[in-house]
């Protein structure tokens, strides 16, 4: 099972989509080459943000609900 992603503003979603519709199935590898350079410049804030929505990328990929549906 995936790790649920935690977002801290609704922008994340934005951001999720246009990598998304920019990149298609490679849109959470854009994501984590996106992270891995925050990383490499000592972003943390930015890695963390970036490592999320390529979390929240991959549940939105997947194809059924994922966790409790009510």
């Amino acid at each position: 099972m995936a790790c649920m992603p935690w977002l801290g503003h609704r922008s994340e979603v934005a951001d999720a989509t246009t990598l998304i519709a920019a990149f298609g199935d490679d849109a959470g590898f854009e994501a984590a080459a996106r992270a891995d350079r925050s990383r490499d410049l000592g972003n943390h804030i930015h890695f963390c943000r970036w490592r999320q929505i390529e979390r929240l990328i991959v549940l939105m990929s997947a194809g059924a609900a994922i966790g409790t549906v009510q």
